[in-house]
């Protein structure tokens, strides 16, 4: 049985399915030894609805990965989600203190730039240095040893509603689970499915999941842009459910089965057969049909995103062009629409860069369980955030601390 000091376990917390994926880090490598996954009930668009139904689809998909991996679970990097989740850019400027920049010049300049006025109801979530300036000299990554003067920092800073982390913690807690950290799930999607080469020259991650879209821009190997559409596969599914009134269990698995988001790759004497509601009888339907369903509503889709990229002046930024992935990524023809609609090279995004159960999760759908794995093991050693111990007492009292210890 491995030991649990070298276990990272990745939880996707999704709309349509919770899945926990257990890692082994090795010295090279990252293995992963398990993977459970369960259908979501307690969730919509990402938040928890419900917290009974999410914890028990977190149990069962925890005692799954559980079995396969043989090891015991006890702390996970939780994934999350949401309309609710914004990201910005914000930069600070400090005085450096002695002759070369140290670690503490580092914390003070993201202290700096952290220092935004954010609202009550809102948790900083993550923190991600895109670049540092020494000197008016930009593009540095790691400024450490550097002579200078004046430093200054750009970084992202997500944010996300209180409540919906609280309940993400809350309910990995009640599943007898300590949270390690809560990442974004775009940030970690990004982690296990982009290339280096992607992330450097500038790419746009969209993780086409249930009940949102994750839209992240990588550019000089940071994040420069995050947003959270709450439109999803879901959505997908109630379209077909209105549009061939059918039952929407019966609807979903005829998106998976038929599915395809470009009607006119769809011949004309192809038929599906469509459930009847309440008893009626079954019917045969032109499968073009679900196809003049599904393409306004991805081409909706690709168009909100497109234009929050357009917003957020990101779209020359982005020549590595679009990866897809999410469980919605698996829709025929997606990288079609996507390359129509964005007029970038498109390509589907697996995760990649990991050993053990490679053909297990070499999927889109994975993706996130995977990145949270990944991005625990990168992340360990550093000081981590928990919404647990986020009591402001606390926090003032660490903050004196250190400002006394500078002083002395």
């Amino acid at each position: 049985m491995p030991s649990r000091d070298n276990i990272v376990v990745g939880l996707d917390i999704g709309t349509t399915k919770i899945c926990a994926v257990v890692g082994e880090v090795t010295d090279s490598a990252i293995n992963i030894i398990g993977i459970g996954t369960h259908p979501s009930i307690g969730l919509r668009k990402g938040v928890v609805v419900n917290i009974e139904s999410t914890v028990d689809s977190i149990k069962k998909a925890v005692e799954e990965a559980e079995l396969m991996a043989g090891c015991e679970i006890s702390s996970v990097y939780a994934g999350i989600a949401g309309g609710h989740i914004t990201g910005f850019n914000s930069r600070g400027i400090v005085g450096i203190k002695g002759p070369e920049v140290t670690q503490q010049d580092i914390e003070r300049v993201i202290e700096a730039a952290r220092a935004v006025a954010i609202p009550m109801d809102r948790e900083v979530i993550h923190v991600l240095p895109q670049e540092y300036i020494v000197d008016e000299q930009a593009g540095i990554q790691n400024p450490i040893g550097m002579a200078g003067v004046r430093l200054e920092a750009k970084i992202h800073i997500v944010t996300g509603a209180v409540t919906s982390a609280h309940n993400i913690v809350k309910c990995a807690n009640r599943s007898g689970l300590d949270v390690c950290d809560i990442v974004l799930e775009a940030l970690a999607s990004g982690e296990a499915v982009l290339t280096d080469e992607e992330k450097e020259l500038g790419a746009i991650l969209l993780d086409l999941g249930g009940g949102t879209t994750d839209l992240a821009v990588f550019s000089g190997k940071n994040i420069k842009h995050t947003f959270v559409l709450a439109l999803g596969g879901n959505n997908l599914t109630n379209d077909i459910a209105v549009g061939l009134r059918a039952p929407i269990p019966e609807a979903e698995k005829i998106k998976i089965k038929y599915g395809s988001c470009v009607a006119k790759n769809i011949g004309n004497d192809e038929m599906i057969e469509v459930p009847g509601m309440g008893g009626r009888t079954p019917r045969k339907l032109s499968r073009q049909i679900l196809g003049e369903i599904l393409e306004p509503r991805m081409e909706e889709i690709f168009t909100l995103i497109k234009r929050e990229i357009y917003r957020a002046e990101m779209e020359n930024l982005v020549p590595s062009g679009i990866v897809l992935t999410g469980g919605s990524a698996l829709l025929n023809d997606v990288t079609e629409i996507a390359e129509s609609v964005f007029n970038l090279p498109t390509r589907l995004g697996k995760p990649m860069g990991i050993g053990g159960l490679v053909d297990v999760v070499n999927n889109p759908m994975y993706a996130t369980g995977v990145g949270l794995v990944i991005y625990g093991a990168k992340n360990q050693t550093r000081k981590k955030f928990r919404i647990r111990d986020g009591n402001i007492f606390n926090r003032v009292m660490s903050r004196m601390k250190k400002w006394f210890s500078e002083v002395i």
